[in-house]
């Protein structure tokens, strides 16, 4: 992988729209069931909205029915990273683009078990789709 991106706030914040902003760069989430990916159905790859890294693709992801772009595991695992988050007083696992440090969710052990007991649960608007 490439060198980790490196701006400042300002600049990411003349890039991305002020949602993409709020998650991405100050880990929040989008409400449930408004983003453009929790229907989609396309074949293809997931990229990060931030840098277009590729993250995960479209035969990993699977209905949850939480609201969330919901998958079992990354495309390439070299690109998304975990770190432990225990903000709002819970313990979780945050998912963040390795390349850019772009939060993109969390990911939770309630999974589908026959495909490893997973759930990465994605925000919409950290996410870019292209179209196999």
């Amino acid at each position: 992988m490439d060198t980790p991106i490196q701006k400042t706030e300002e600049d990411w914040k003349k890039e991305l729209s002020p949602e993409e902003y709020h998650v991405l760069r100050e880990k929040g989430t989008e409400a449930p069931f408004t983003g453009a990916f929790v229907d989609n159905h396309e074949t293809g790859m997931y990229t990060c909205k931030a840098c277009g890294t590729p993250l995960f693709a479209s035969d990993a992801k699977f209905d949850s029915g939480t609201g969330w772009p919901s998958f079992t595991d990354p495309a390439v695992a070299e690109n998304v990273g975990t770190r432990a988050d225990d903000e709002h007083g819970m313990h979780r696992t945050e998912v963040f683009c390795k390349h850019c440090g772009g939060h993109l969710g969390h990911v939770f052990e309630d999974g589908p078990a026959d495909k490893g007991g997973k759930r990465y649960c994605i925000n919409s608007c950290s996410l870019n789709f292209e179209q196999a």
